[in-house]
């Protein structure tokens, strides 16, 4: 076993329900796993590695709830800018064709970075096309030296201009290469023990992206190999008519957001936790400056 000892800092912000802060405070940790916080005083002496923090702020690490790493990349391509949701795609969609395997650690790298940089220690990333050879298995392997937990979404696109969807067909893969390729990568990488580094999550992107049936036999595979799975659908002001109005009925198990296997409505409240940072990944799409939002 290994044990951290973080002590004196200035002041450790707890975000507890009570916001609790304390002053001259730390926390001991055992095998990565906080085992007690508290003021300096109150906590072991020694541990295999002591940091002292006298003349920091000591916060709990962010979690980034939603992110594309990919997108670093494309993020200043003048078209793109102030443009509606389905013309931002359109233009973006012909150059994330070009990516190759190098582009997809690359932006991993990017982004984690930032994230890092900013305080977060746990990101979800859905990736959602694989061009030009490139695999999920890129993103997680050049994510493992920055040390971030992730949360892996294995994205899919199938349903592709020459069958009346919006992205090119040079970006979207078969609906067996799917279902297939999600099956390997969450019994090659998916670690389900608490504080694992790595986890998968089975993501087909949207209605206009991919077919109803994809939606459900993901469902399926991620029930039988007790997996999430989600589907991202973001409504906007200037979607066209037949995308707008209620949301499509989605079969049990299937989740717009990582869930735990059953439907939305049949899960319990969720426990209150302090409220995770959401980046606004639309912000360039919209014109607007960077922006933050919490998740109610």
């Amino acid at each position: 076993m290994t044990t951290l000892l973080v002590r004196h800092a200035q002041l450790l912000a707890t975000m507890d329900d009570h916001r609790h802060e304390i002053m001259d405070g730390g926390f001991f940790v055992r095998d990565g796993f906080i085992e007690q916080v508290g003021a300096t005083s109150e906590l072991p002496q020694t541990a295999d590695e002591v940091v002292d923090m006298t003349g920091h702020l000591v916060l709990p690490g962010m979690v980034n709830t939603h992110h594309h790493f990919y997108q670093t990349l494309t993020r200043a391509v003048p078209a793109a800018q102030n443009a509606n949701l389905f013309n931002w795609l359109k233009t973006l969609y012909p150059i994330w064709a070009r990516m190759t395997p190098e582009d997809i650690r690359i932006s991993t790298q990017t982004a984690l970075a930032e994230l890092a940089l900013s305080g977060c220690t746990t990101a979800s990333d859905h990736l959602y096309l694989f061009p030009n050879g490139s695999k999920l298995d890129d993103e997680i392997e050049a994510a493992a030296p920055v040390g971030i937990r992730l949360h892996a979404s294995r994205g899919s696109m199938s349903l592709g201009e020459s069958k009346g969807g919006l992205p090119p067909d040079s970006v979207v893969d078969s609906e067996d290469k799917i279902l297939e390729d999600s099956e390997r990568l969450i019994k090659k990488y998916h670690d389900p023990k608490p504080g694992a580094m790595v986890q998968i999550v089975l993501a087909p992107c949207s209605p206009f992206s991919v077919t109803g049936e994809l939606m459900k036999q993901a469902a399926v595979l991620a029930r039988e190999l007790g997996r999430p799975s989600g589907l991202l659908r973001r409504h906007h002001r200037r979607d066209p008519p037949r995308l707008r109005g209620p949301r499509p009925r989605l079969a049990p198990g299937l989740h717009r957001r990582p869930g735990t296997g059953r439907d939305l409505r049949d899960q319990p409240p969720a426990p209150r936790v302090p409220r995770p940072l959401l980046a606004d990944r639309d912000r360039d799409r919209e014109g607007s400056p960077p922006a933050q939002r919490r998740l109610r």
